[in-house]
């Protein structure tokens, strides 16, 4: 029994090490620039992220502020998410998913196809640095 456990262990060490790896930062070899670590976008630029919420995408006519708010806080339907203080990872993933489509909205995925990969860690770290109104559930009453 213990020669079947050995294996098993090295296995879940295996594992857990490869999962850590996945989630720590990793630097591009070309540039030595550190990527998203989720998402494996470049560095990312937060004041051309502003330029980018601002611009009125092709598809819809709408910018990110248009159906968010000016921070991310005051989205137009009350059934859009506040962007303002998420993680700019989540962001990116979130905008690199209706990209690619694995992540499907009727508005969100129009407006995502055109970003770059620049495009998306500016904006994600745009909205990231805005001030927050999101809640966790302790927060509740």
């Amino acid at each position: 029994m213990a020669a079947y456990l050995t294996p098993f262990r090295l296995l879940l060490a295996s594992a857990a090490l490869l999962a850590a790896s996945a989630c720590s930062p990793q630097t591009d070899p070309e540039t030595g620039r550190n990527m998203a670590p989720s998402a494996g976008l470049p560095s990312a630029n937060a004041a051309a992220g502003q330029a980018i919420a601002e611009r009125k995408g092709k598809a819809t006519g709408q910018s990110c502020i248009d159906c968010h708010g000016a921070d991310g806080n005051a989205p137009i339907d009350p059934t859009y998410p506040k962007l303002g203080g998420q993680y700019a990872d989540y962001l990116a993933h979130a905008l690199a998913g209706y990209r690619d489509g694995s992540r499907v909205h009727v508005l969100m995925n129009p407006q995502a196809a055109d970003l770059s990969d620049q495009e998306i860690a500016d904006v994600a770290a745009w909205f990231a640095q805005r001030p927050t109104q999101l809640r966790d559930l302790t927060t509740l009453p």
